[in-house]
């Protein structure tokens, strides 16, 4: 391979939004430094509440256009983060979002939660072997916060990671690969109490239709457990476009933003991961601040 740059990072997400929600600033940052960013969505996203009511037309429950919509979406939020590289798992369109557990659209045919992990993970395999990431980034078994999809994505995204390293599996996918390190998304609780202190702290007039909870970020465990924060500080602005561009699921006013339950939460411009494979690059008992700390190749 020529010309590849020297830092290669993926990122599996099951619809468009969770890139720029959960990983904004770090994919920002990483793009700005000459990293190649991969991120791949694994739905259209066609399921989604529609926010603003001059796109409600757009609904699953009307036109249902939402998903070629969010296409668009997410191409400009891509654009305000710095990253080229963004596909859809198998192409556009091939897994159906699945709606949040328990309903219907879990069981139609073609939605990501019926697809069979190892069918859905030669795609992924194939953009491993083409794209060689060192670093892997996706959600934990619950998905963050139990949505099919997301727990999809995470299944996915680890078989994968072990199926491209495995020299006799689909050869015809390219040289196999090994991810060095692979982080899943995490948030500390105390970050989390700390953000919506600071929103209880304001007026409740600031806030018409509530303030969300601790329980409604997706992610959030122990300090403990988290091993790697990067701070995105500097690219918070880029974070909060990419956000504002999925404006038929967030609603963006500032440092704070809503989804379509209108309950306030803050953006975290410090994003945090727990390394779950790979070696750590940072000395026992402190957190990693780079998540290529101690790639080699």
């Amino acid at each position: 391979m020529k010309d590849v740059p020297a830092h290669r990072l993926l990122l599996v997400h099951a619809h468009p939004d969770d890139e720029s929600i959960n990983n904004g600033a770090t994919m920002a940052r990483y793009a700005a430094a000459g990293a190649q960013v991969t991120l791949v969505t694994c739905t259209l996203g066609e399921e989604g509440e529609v926010i603003p009511p001059d796109l409600a037309h757009l609904a699953p429950d009307r036109e249902n256009r939402l998903g070629p919509h969010r296409v668009g979406e997410l191409a400009a939020a891509m654009k305000e983060l710095g990253v080229t590289d963004h596909r859809f798992l198998g192409g556009p369109g091939r897994f159906r979002d699945s709606g949040m557990m328990g309903v219907a659209e879990n069981r139609r045919t073609g939605a990501f939660w019926q697809t069979p992990v190892d069918d859905a993970a030669g795609h992924l395999v194939e953009v491993i072997r083409s794209v060689r990431p060192q670093v892997l980034v996706t959600y934990d078994p619950d998905g963050g916060y139990g949505h099919p999809d997301h727990i999809q994505a995470h299944r996915v995204a680890m078989r994968a990671a072990e199926l491209a390293a495995e020299p006799a599996y689909r050869r015809d996918l390219g040289e196999p690969h090994a991810i060095a390190k692979i982080y899943w998304n995490r948030v500390p609780r105390t970050v989390v109490e700390e953000g919506f202190g600071r929103l209880r702290a304001e007026p409740p007039t600031a806030f018409p239709g509530g303030i969300a909870s601790v329980n409604d970020v997706p992610g959030v465990v122990d300090d403990a457990r988290i091993t790697t924060e990067i701070d995105g500080s500097a690219y918070a602005e880029r974070k909060a476009a990419a956000m504002r561009a999925h404006a038929t699921q967030v609603a963006v006013n500032g440092t704070r933003f809503a989804l379509s339950n209108h309950l306030v939460q803050p953006i975290f411009s410090t994003e945090y991961y727990q390394l779950v494979h790979g070696e750590p690059g940072a000395p026992e008992g402190e957190r990693e601040r780079d998540l290529f700390a101690g790639v080699t190749e």
